[in-house]
């Protein structure tokens, strides 16, 4: 194996080797994790973005870990897609709070053609007030990632969720190729991709080495890429399976540490179920290459550390956000988010870069 922070970025690797890093040493995993971490990133500095539900419930998709899905009864009303204004008042909100990324999630299996210029409204007035924008909306065909790209779309986000060996097994109204297809519309509109996948379904660790030797054998790495930790939401199937038990949290950190050194230049974000983290797991997280964060209450339907919390956190580790600054192009004067190092912790303030939704 390369010299450790010295490997390179591949599209090639074997089950065999992701496995091999699962199975190293935890002291020599997160070393070596940490050491690739450092020659890409600044280990001290946390992209933080905003998640919105622009549309909440009735998915007719059957994601046995999903609220949203409206065969489950887990409280989750149907709601219609909000007005373009209630969401940049949302979008002010989230950039005065100190976000610089702002993601819109809709619980759609695929938006309908008519969805696509309402959604378009809202990601170009996002985009207006200087942030990133970002987007979730279920399967895309060519045409609909090309309109999203023309109104200022950064971000489509779309999880493989899970290794294909294990797929059936937590989904059944989508093929596996389908989300592989979405994701080849969006990088040929020219959109960078969040990609991701939940773990602690009841899958092995094979599985998980599976799901990240997927990701980083894409034709081109996700430059944003959510590790979920399942959230047991009560009324969907793996909520009511007794026999799963949660994931080890060194099991979990195991695998940012092994998604940081397959795609050493991607942005890996904890994502979905950082509410039942301790203090102390998240830690290890950002040691294992972690380095981005969903900021504020909630993540579509699901809890999330509130900001008192982070901020908090991030002045005791020594961390800082990443920061963007709004420059003008020409011509035209559009909006771009350049990064910047800025220590605000200690005035309450935050930001992000690349990401997006759980």
């Amino acid at each position: 194996m390369p010299a450790v922070g010295q490997l390179p970025v591949r599209h090639d690797w074997s089950r065999t080797e992701v496995r091999a890093l699962f199975d190293l040493p935890f002291p020599e995993l997160l070393h070596r994790a940490a050491s690739v971490h450092r020659d890409n990133f600044d280990p001290a500095e946390v992209q933080v973005s905003t998640l919105l539900s622009v549309k909440t419930g009735g998915c007719p998709e059957d994601c046995a870990y999903c609220p949203q899905a409206q065969r489950y009864h887990t409280g989750v009303e149907a709601q219609k897609l909000m007005s373009t204004e209630a969401v940049l008042e949302r979008a002010r909100a989230a950039k005065a709070a100190g976000a610089s990324r702002f993601c819109m999630g809709a619980a759609w299996r695929s938006p309908k053609d008519r969805d696509i210029p309402k959604v378009a409204e809202m990601i170009a007035g996002v985009k207006a007030l200087g942030l990133e924008t970002c987007a979730t909306l279920g399967m895309l065909s060519g045409e609909q990632a090309k309109s999203l790209k023309d109104a200022g779309l950064d971000y489509y986000n779309h999880n493989l969720d899970t290794a294909p060996d294990f797929y059936n097994e937590i989904i059944h109204t989508r093929e596996f190729q389908d989300r592989l297809d979405t994701l080849g519309h969006v990088r040929d509109a020219g959109m960078k991709t969040c990609c991701g996948g939940i773990v602690g379904m009841g899958e092995s660790r094979e599985q998980r080495a599976g799901l990240l030797q997927t990701l980083a054998n894409l034709p081109a790495h996700p430059d944003s890429v959510p590790i979920n930790r399942l959230v047991k939401v009560a009324g969907t199937p793996l909520a009511d399976d007794e026999s799963l038990a949660e994931l080890d949290p060194f099991e979990f950190v195991r695998t940012i540490a092994v998604a940081r050194l397959l795609m050493p230049r991607s942005m890996v974000r904890l994502s979905a179920g950082r509410e039942q983290m301790s203090d102390e797991l998240q830690a290890l997280c950002f040691l294992a290459g972690a380095n981005s964060i969903f900021y504020g209450e909630k993540l579509l339907t699901t809890g999330n550390p509130d900001t008192d919390r982070d901020l908090a956190l991030f002045e005791r580790l020594g961390l800082r956000p990443m920061q963007v600054v709004e420059t003008a192009d020409t011509p035209g004067g559009t909006v771009h988010a350049d990064i910047i190092e800025t220590d605000t912790c200690a005035t309450g303030t935050d930001a992000a870069r690349p990401t997006c939704a759980a």
